[in-house]
């Protein structure tokens, strides 16, 4: 039994690359290109065959030795009789190999259609990923903003608060005030966003895992496929197929793999905390228990300021064995 498998060996650590779903896709396009050169092979043999069966019954036919007599004439006669066996066993072939093109063509139309249906939705979770995480990342760099311009404003209006005048004191409390309630509703904005992000993060890591699973069948499938083909016309069936088929995925996973581990969530950041809080902790990992801090209030009194916390080749061998 094979202990690697694409579900567990195509991740990336990056929360927007998609290196290693593109590697299985790549991968599984260059198994279709196979599937249909071998295809093209085998019809074009199977029209050789043809051609040479065709020559052969038609040379079976041609006058040779009439004018002899007795043993020799029986024996012309038999070389012209196996001479039209050959070219009969060959027009069997060729039939038994546009027979087999045939199956590989449907086969290779079965695969294309169900890995169409996985592909999609792995397309749309992909865009959805894209633009949410887009859209948190700007909102964040937002809240961010309004959190330095909600300490600005506090700022400006603590200095001034001896040398202004009642009328100027109550326009900086106002404008510091305005601040505040900006520096909140961008870190609404900012949650709801990292809310929505951690929805569709799970949405897409299921789906991934789903679609590496089909994925995968569809590349034993294939290799299991185009092996016995070959193994079925060279007539040389044994055990030691089946292994090389475990050790031919084996061998793309180990060559290809980009990680074992799926992306970490994207995490709310409070610009007054170094701490990093989950926001929809799944079912297995539930994230420690850390109370949002409130946004200070505006003062008009001298005191200490808010400080804000920035935050290798393929292996080689041959399809015969011996």
């Amino acid at each position: 039994m094979r202990e690697l498998h694409f579900k567990d060996c195509f991740w990336n650590g990056d929360f927007t690359d998609t290196g290693g779903y593109d590697r299985i896709i790549q991968h599984l396009n260059n198994g279709k290109k196979t599937c249909k050169e071998i295809e093209d092979f085998m019809k074009a043999r199977a029209s050789i065959e043809e051609k040479y069966a065709k020559e052969l019954l038609g040379l079976s036919k041609k006058m040779c030795g009439c004018n002899e007599m007795n043993t020799l004439k029986r024996s012309l006669d038999v070389f012209k009789l196996q001479t039209e066996h050959v070219s009969l066993s060959h027009l069997q072939l060729a039939q038994t190999m546009r027979d087999e093109a045939k199956k590989l063509e449907d086969f290779r139309e079965r695969q294309k259609e169900t890995r169409k249906k996985a592909e999609q939705q792995m397309d749309v979770l992909h865009k959805q990923r894209a633009t949410q995480f887009k859209k948190t990342m700007e909102s964040k760099k937002t809240y961010e903003q309004k959190c330095r311009d909600k300490e600005e404003a506090e700022q400006n209006m603590n200095r001034n608060a001896s040398t202004s005048n009642a009328k100027q004191q109550e326009k900086l409390f106002a404008r510091t005030n305005q601040a505040k309630m900006n520096a909140e509703v961008a870190d609404r904005l900012y949650m709801q966003n990292v809310t929505a992000l951690e929805k569709i993060r799970e949405d897409w890591q299921k789906e991934h895992v789903k679609a590496c699973e089909v994925f995968e069948k569809q590349e034993v499938e294939r290799i299991n496929t185009l092996r016995n083909m070959v193994w079925t016309h060279l007539n040389q069936l044994s055990q030691q197929c089946v292994t090389s088929d475990e050790e031919d995925i084996e061998h793309f996973v180990n060559l290809r793999r980009t990680g074992d581990k799926p992306p970490a969530p994207i995490l709310y950041e409070n610009f007054y905390s170094s701490q990093r809080v989950p926001v929809a902790p799944s079912a297995t990992q539930i994230a420690p228990s850390i109370t949002r801090r409130p946004l200070p209030n505006p003062t008009n009194t001298r005191g200490d300021l808010i400080n804000s916390t920035a935050l290798d080749p393929d292996r080689a061998y041959s399809v015969i064995q011996y």
